[in-house]
C-alpha cells in the first residue's frame, strides 16, 4: 500500500514528465541581417559580415545557435587604423570558435573572453576598439544567453511587447565600454576593459519570440515604439526567411534615414540633451541588425 508520502512522489513525477514531454523540443533561431555603413554603400557588405565599421556573425552549433554584433570605434582613423578591422577579426574569430564547439552555451562571456585573447596573441598587428554583443540559444534548455559590452544590444519582444533587454554601458556620453588592443606607447592611455565587464543575463524563451540584436546605430536613431511597430509586420507564428529579411531590411532603412534627418529628435539627441548639450537630429553611424525568430529545430 502507498504511503501518502510516496503517492505524491509518483503524482508530482507524472506531472513533471507531461510537462517535460511537451516541452520537449529543440528550438533554434532563424536570423536575417541587414545594414548600412555610414558612408551610404547602402546594404554592402565587406569581406566578412560587416556594414561599415560594424561587424556581425551568425553561427549554427549542435548544441546552440549564437549571434554577435560588434561596432568598431571610428576614433581610431585619425590615427591612420581601420576600425572596421578589429570588430571585424573580433566576429570572426567568435564565429570560428562557435563553429568548432569551443564554447559553453550557457557562457557568452567565454566566447567573448576567447575570442579577445586570441586577438591580443595575434601575431598580425591589430590595433583598435569595439563594442561586442553575444546572443546565445541553448537548444535543449530554452535559455537564451547574453553578454553585451558597451552600446550595442538587444531586445526580446512578446506578444508585441518589449520582455527583456539589456543595459547600456558607458563610461560617460558617448563613450562605452570597449575591448581594445593598443600600441605600446598608448596601452594605459587608450581606453580599454575586460570582457568581464560585459552584462550577462539568462532567461527562458518561448516558441514565436522575436529577438532583436543591433549595433548603436539603431538604437541611437529609433526608439523602442518605433521598432515595435516594423515588428507588427512580423507575425511570431511565421519565421519565414523571407519574411524576417523583409522586417530586418525595413527596420535597418528607417534608422538609416533618421539617421540624417536634422529636424527629428532621436534617442541619442535626447541623450545629449540630458547631458547638458544642445543636439537636435538624427546620429549618422554605421548601423546592423540581425532580427530572429525562436522556432522548432530543424536539422
Amino acid at each position: 500500500m502507498f504511503s501518502v508520502l510516496s503517492y505524491g512522489r509518483l503524482v508530482a513525477r507524472a506531472v513533471l514528465g507531461g510537462l517535460s514531454q511537451t516541452d520537449s523540443r529543440d528550438y533554434s533561431l532563424v536570423t536575417a541581417s541587414c545594414g548600412f555603413g555610414k558612408d551610404f554603400r547602402k546594404g554592402i557588405l565587406k569581406k566578412g559580415m560587416c556594414y561599415g565599421d560594424d561587424a556581425c556573425f551568425v553561427a549554427r552549433h549542435r548544441s546552440a545557435d549564437v549571434l554577435g554584433v560588434a561596432d568598431g570605434v571610428g576614433g581610431w582613423r585619425d590615427y591612420g587604423v581601420d576600425p572596421s578591422q578589429f570588430s571585424g577579426t573580433l566576429m570572426r574569430t567568435c564565429e570560428r570558435l562557435v563553429k568548432e564547439g569551443r564554447f559553453v552555451p550557457s557562457n557568452p562571456v567565454g566566447i567573448l573572453t576567447a575570442g579577445y585573447c586570441e586577438l591580443l596573441q595575434n601575431k598580425v598587428p591589430l590595433l583598435g576598439s569595439s563594442t561586442a554583443c553575444i546572443v546565445v540559444l541553448d537548444r535543449t534548455s530554452h535559455r537564451l544567453h547574453t553578454a553585451n559590452l558597451g552600446d550595442s544590444g538587444f531586445l526580446v519582444v512578446r506578444g508585441g511587447e518589449v520582455v527583456h533587454r539589456s543595459d547600456e554601458q558607458q563610461h560617460y556620453f558617448n563613450t562605452p565600454f570597449q575591448l581594445s588592443i593598443a600600441p605600446p606607447e598608448a596601452e594605459g592611455v587608450v581606453l580599454s576593459d575586460s570582457p568581464d565587464a560585459a552584462d550577462s543575463t539568462s532567461f527562458d524563451v518561448q516558441l514565436g519570440d522575436i529577438i532583436l540584436t543591433a549595433t548603436d546605430g539603431l538604437f541611437d536613431n529609433m526608439p523602442d515604439y518605433m521598432i515595435l511597430q516594423e515588428l507588427k509586420k512580423l507575425k511570431a507564428s511565421n519565421s519565414n526567411y523571407e519574411s524576417i529579411q523583409q522586417t530586418a531590411r525595413s527596420i535597418a532603412e528607417q534608422a538609416h534615414e533618421l539617421a540624417y534627418d536634422p529636424t527629428y529628435m532621436s534617442p541619442f539627441a535626447q541623450f545629449a540633451c540630458d547631458n547638458g548639450l544642445n543636439v537636435r537630429g538624427g546620429k549618422p553611424d554605421d548601423i546592423t541588425v540581425l532580427l530572429s525568430i525562436v522556432a522548432e529545430y530543424t536539422d
